[in-house]
């Protein structure tokens, strides 16, 4: 069977046995600044020959101040993070004040100290390079001293990229990890060259994006109807920005007074709205998208700052970009270091009560935290990776975003919300379902569940109930895309996993309808030109992963699908156990030409796809080699059975036979 991503096209997600994600050295692992050992010679002799007593760290080795609790109760506090140690021993984690933002505070010292010690690695490597350099040149050898066979010699360049690769990593990962801040500028002068931002845009650029040329922004009534689209479709399930925060920045930018994280905000916003709109390569709306966004890359060593919410903020913009545009930017990188800077920041944790400032504010910070967790969680799904952090990790309560706002009620004074946010907290909670049962699934060991039908049934009447429990308030655009991500969490945890090493029948008959089901909603929405919501290029790869599952289900279950035997029943619902969801459409002659149309539809979509993204080409391709043998013994089944035999370009009326099931 298969897995999430499996043989996909190299050129579209890399491996990650080769890459891994800045701030992560373990699947949900918070990473700590590099720290870099002080001890003195008597201090080493102590520690060697009396364990009881180690050394007690020197001021730079410290993160951050003494928390809040240490320093009213006026006892020694490690400054540990992200909770100190007498806090975590009186189980008060989750108030250490070492958990919020301002364990920021007192850490530059810590971060020379790691620079220090990455610089020297650095010299030593430069000095060893210097002395090959000089020994080739004495001797009088080339470049190649050696005659190597062909096979040889491409070994030792593969291996020697590959040693270039890994340091080159290393280097990244380190200055990734520390959240480097301006203090270093005081102290060095390579910060002049190199950057936070700059190293995040390189780490996760694929190709540059073109020069802008003669840039001007958009009259303020064209621009209107792109930020309006932005509020519909990605503002309603993101809101990481408050509503009046993006119209000041948008007055401030138009009046000329605005700052660099203005003009961030309101071309990243153009670019975003410019690509909902593109429908081909490189037609109008992507390439003022590209002009937005290569404006927007000119005041990035001011924006894209660690250590700050508006920096978040900037990254979230740059990630929901590079969903749309997976030739310039890879979105999975770009989340990773959002929620590393997150993270850093406290964010993964609710403040402590004598820390807590106004709600607004409270909820601004739950609703950042919240979007960076829906975008690691979906983007880490479709690619088939850890997450970057657990949910264990984590203590934030949902925001307290309005649900419902009177059109004749004026807006308080401390209103920062302007219309119902419905729909993101249904996301947020879609999320952590989803995050609940992947964990389980895919990232807690080979160990087989112990009644697996009961736990996929039962994450399957969870998202069944938050399926039902859709608000009414949600534009019909959002519900569909609510719709589809029902459909595909069904599918997902019915699926094969490591800890799964069978599937029962119930799962497999439910699998074959859920990707009918999907595939016949998706294709009008994907050749709809008018439908602007926010469908990704991560929606071509669910559909290639969705369609391989579908033809490895039909080719192993032909007689349970396609003959009408009954399906074995292995869980039978007890009193408190959930229930299987119904088993639609058994035994059904149209069932072979349901699976045609199915796959058909699955190859439509990706050629609408392939228009818009290039990177989705070789997998519509992939996927037509892989089902032309499956598709040739569909059609002689069908011919069988009908009589008449099914022309290859044509679709049945699949809306006439089967009623969608979420």
């Amino acid at each position: 069977m298969l897995q999430p991503s499996e043989n996909v096209p190299e050129k579209i997600i890399p491996a990650p046995e080769k890459h891994q994600r800045l701030a992560l050295c373990a699947p949900g692992a918070v990473v700590l600044p590099a720290r870099r050992c002080n001890y003195t010679a008597v201090e080493h002799h102590k520690a060697r020959f009396n364990e009881r007593k180690p050394p007690r760290p020197s001021q730079a080795q410290r993160l951050g101040d003494p928390s809040l609790a240490c320093r009213s109760a006026k006892i020694k506090c490690d400054g540990k993070l992200p909770a100190c140690t007498a806090c975590e021993r009186s189980n008060r984690a989750s108030e250490c004040s070492s958990a919020n933002d301002q364990f920021a505070k007192g850490k530059e010292r810590s971060y020379v100290a790691a620079l220090e010690s990455r610089i020297e690695k650095l010299e030593k490597k430069l000095a060893l390079a210097r002395r090959r350099k000089s020994s080739v040149t004495m001797t009088g050898m080339t470049a190649t001293p050696l005659e190597l066979t062909p096979s040889a010699s491409q070994s030792s360049s593969k291996a020697a990229s590959k040693r270039e690769t890994a340091d080159m990593e290393e280097l990244v990962s380190d200055f990734g990890y520390m959240s480097v801040n301006a203090t270093t500028r005081d102290f060095y002068d390579f910060t002049s060259i190199m950057s936070f931002s700059r190293l995040v845009l390189s780490a996760t650029t694929l190709h540059s994006i073109p020069p802008s040329r003669a840039f001007e922004l958009p009259s303020r009534f064209n621009a209107a109807s792109l930020i309006r689209r932005y509020l519909h479709n990605i503002f309603a399930i993101l809101p990481f920005f408050t509503e009046t925060s993006i119209f000041a920045s948008i007055d401030l930018v138009y009046e000329r007074r605005g700052s660099d994280l203005d003009h961030w905000t309101v071309n990243m916003i153009l670019a975003i709205s410019s690509s909902l709109q593109s429908r081909r390569r490189d037609d109008e709306a992507y390439r003022n998208a590209e002009l937005y966004v290569a404006a927007a890359l000119g005041r990035a060593d001011e924006v894209l700052t660690p250590g700050s919410i508006a920096g978040i903020q900037a990254i979230l913009l740059l990630v929901i970009y590079a969903m749309l545009d997976p030739a310039h930017f890879d979105s999975w990188y770009l989340i990773g270091i959002a929620s590393r800077a997150a993270v850093d920041i406290g964010l993964h944790h609710d403040p402590p009560k004598q820390l807590l400032s106004s709600k607004a504010q409270l909820d601004r910070r739950r609703s950042v935290f919240y979007c960076v967790y829906t975008l690691d969680r979906s983007i880490s799904m479709v690619h088939a990776r850890a997450f970057s952090f657990t949910d264990e990790s984590t203590n934030v309560a949902l925001p307290s975003l309005p649900t419902k706002l009177a059109a004749h009620d004026p807006p308080e004074n401390n209103q920062i919300w302007q219309q119902p946010l419905d729909s993101a907290l249904h996301i947020f909670r879609l999320r952590q379902l989803q995050s609940s049962w992947y964990q389980d699934l895919f990232q807690s060991g080979d160990k087989p569940l112990a009644n697996q039908d009961r736990y996929i049934f039962g994450a399957c009447e969870k998202m069944r109930e938050w399926a039902e429990t859709i608000p009414g308030t949600v534009p019909t655009q959002v519900r569909e895309q609510f719709e589809l991500e029902a459909l595909y969490s069904y599918v997902y945890v019915l699926g094969p996993t490591r800890k799964m090493h069978t599937i029962s029948d119930p799962a497999r008959v439910l699998t074959f309808e859920y990707c009918i089901a999907y595939a016949q909603k998706l294709l009008p929405i994907a050749r709809s030109v008018g439908n602007t919501a926010f469908y990704t290029y991560h929606d071509a790869l669910r559909v290639y992963w969705l369609g391989r599952l579908f033809i490895a289900t039909l080719r192993e279950s032909e007689d349970l699908l396609l003959n009408g035997v009954p399906p074995v029943m292995t869980y039978v619902p007890g009193p408190d156990g959930p229930p299987i969801p119904p088993l639609q459409n058994l035994g059904r002659r149209e069932n072979a030409s349901r699976a045609i149309s199915c796959i058909g539809q699955m190859i439509s979509i990706l050629e609408t796809y392939g228009s818009r993204w290039e990177q989705a080409a070789p997998l519509r391709d992939g996927f037509k080699d892989e089902s032309a043998s499956i598709l040739a013994n569909l059609r002689q089944r069908a011919d069988a059975i009908s009589g008449s035999p099914i022309q290859n370009g044509a679709v049945p009326a699949w809306g006439q036979w089967h009623r969608p099931i979420a």
